[in-house]
């Protein structure tokens, strides 16, 4: 939960900027990469993240970009990068906006009531769920996975 603004930034960007560099991992040929047959792809967990962030923002009450949920994902990485780039830095500017009394205003959430600053804590907890899984996928694709939260095996070896 968070009760200063400066906090959440802090925290967004690093979020953000480590989601940004899975995705940007991420090959146009690869984008259909899923554990197994059916389940989400590469480029299904990318477009999520936007779609999905955009959808937190909503409910914080913040203007945040992102996809209506009937549009279809964009066949071209670079499509969601941009995407993904646009929605990271309307976050920084909408949340910088607000006040640290703001982050304790109760908003509507998923499943009720929530307060902001929790609700702004649930979008990274899930942006950071679907970064994990995005790594993995990227290195069953034969992908390089880049070093988020720490080297990865093919920073190690260097």
């Amino acid at each position: 939960m968070y009760r200063k603004i400066e906090d959440f930034l802090e925290d967004w960007t690093a979020s953000s900027d480590g989601t940004l560099k899975v995705i940007k991992a991420i090959t146009n040929d690869k984008m259909n990469q899923a554990i197994v047959e059916g389940h989400n792809t590469l480029g299904w967990l990318a477009w999520h993240l936007v779609g999905v962030g955009a959808a937190f923002g909503h409910l914080a009450e913040l203007q945040v970009p992102g996809p209506g949920r009937s549009q279809e994902i964009p066949t071209d990485i670079a499509e969601i990068v941009d995407a993904y780039e646009q929605l990271s830095e309307a976050f920084k500017k909408e949340v910088a906006k607000l006040t640290d009394a703001d982050l304790l205003e109760e908003v509507s959430g998923f499943g009720g009531p929530i307060l902001r600053g929790k609700l702004l804590n649930k979008l990274i907890e899930h942006q950071t769920h679907h970064r994990g899984q995005m790594t993995v996928l990227l290195r069953q694709a034969g992908l390089p996975v880049p070093g988020v939260m720490g080297p990865t095996k093919e920073m190690q070896q260097q």
